[in-house]
């Protein structure tokens, strides 16, 4: 669903599943630096809506996702994965709960694949699945911001900012209130500075949770069984997981970023040695420069000095091997 707001002065649409919104707006270091500051929005209206209603509802959520949702208080955000039976990442939900609904955002264009699962396993319960992006547009406020939220709009509160479900209908009078917008390309920046992975950017089709450091955060390691559920317990109480997400920075002298799956190799090795990983998103960051997240085997040496095909990159532990 192409945004209404790509018609603001600069705005330049992003790629790939990105692409109905903006990149940026004309300067990616000042948008960047105004959501770092707290002020401004982020237009994230082509990601995916989906609501969950009745009176079953949470605990019937509970028993399909990683994250520990039967008591979930009304107003608190939290996030959490579905998996396969083998336990690899096939969905992402950013939650909240308004007291009668469960809200949650995800990637673009995942929410027809999560709502035929979710109504598969309905069975008996008193729940009610619904497709609400149509009707609702997901803006971010940066952390610190003192923009006014509408009244009655459901919002979901992180460490990180928040994330309004706002009226579709109401997305334009809201960007004219709400100003300065900044693209998507800042927003990203300020993901990978905190090590946040992303669906379809840090996982592919074997990513298990203990790869990106999304145990405790969106798997909750005490709750009961739920699809995948034996993997996650396999690997985080007897092995390690075969990979693990770093954060590199990039050498500054090169004028092209690596792209998503850039092979990663050990810069000793050179430009032809092995590949031991793969970047999985590269930004130019307002202060540190060009960075990035990779997936590397979990036996690469921390001090080691890595080629991103022929760019040299600096790691820094996200996931401890």
């Amino acid at each position: 669903m192409k945004s209404p707001l790509l018609s603001l002065p600069g705005a330049v649409p992003a790629e790939g599943v990105d692409e109905q919104v903006a990149a940026h707006y004309g300067d990616l270091f000042r948008e960047q630096r105004a959501l770092a500051d707290g002020t401004g929005f982020v237009d994230l209206s082509h990601r995916g809506v989906v609501a969950v209603t009745g009176e079953d509802r949470l605990s019937w959520l509970h028993l399909l996702l990683t994250q520990h949702v039967t008591d979930l208080p009304a107003g608190r955000a939290t996030e959490a994965l579905i998996l396969s039976a083998h336990g690899h990442i096939e969905h992402a939900l950013y939650l909240v709960d308004d007291g009668t609904t469960t809200w949650a955002h995800v990637e673009p264009g995942t929410q027809d694949a999560l709502l035929a699962y979710l109504e598969s396993m309905k069975f008996f319960y008193r729940v009610e699945t619904a497709d609400r992006t149509d009707d609702f547009a997901v803006v971010h406020l940066p952390a610190g911001s003192i923009a006014e939220v509408p009244e009655g709009v459901v919002v979901r509160e992180t460490p990180y900012g928040r994330d309004l479900f706002l009226p579709r209908a109401d997305l334009e009078s809201y960007a004219e209130k709400a100003g300065p917008p900044a693209g998507l390309l800042a927003y990203e920046a300020l993901r990978v500075e905190h090590h946040r992975p992303r669906l379809g950017f840090e996982t592919d089709h074997r990513t298990i949770p203990h790869e990106l450091g999304w145990i405790g955060t969106a798997v909750h390691l005490q709750k009961g069984c739920y699809r995948g559920q034996e993997t996650v317990a396999r690997v985080q109480n007897l092995g390690k997981p075969p990979r693990r997400l770093v954060f590199l920075h990039l050498d500054g002298s090169e004028v092209h970023l690596p792209p998503h799956g850039a092979e990663l190799r050990l810069a000793d090795d050179g430009p032809d040695g092995r590949k031991i990983g793969f970047i999985t998103t590269s930004v130019r960051h307002h202060e540190l420069g060009p960075i990035a997240l990779g997936l590397v085997k979990r036996n690469v040496p921390l001090d080691a000095r890595l080629l991103a095909d022929t760019t040299a990159a600096a790691q820094e532990v996200v996931v401890e091997p």
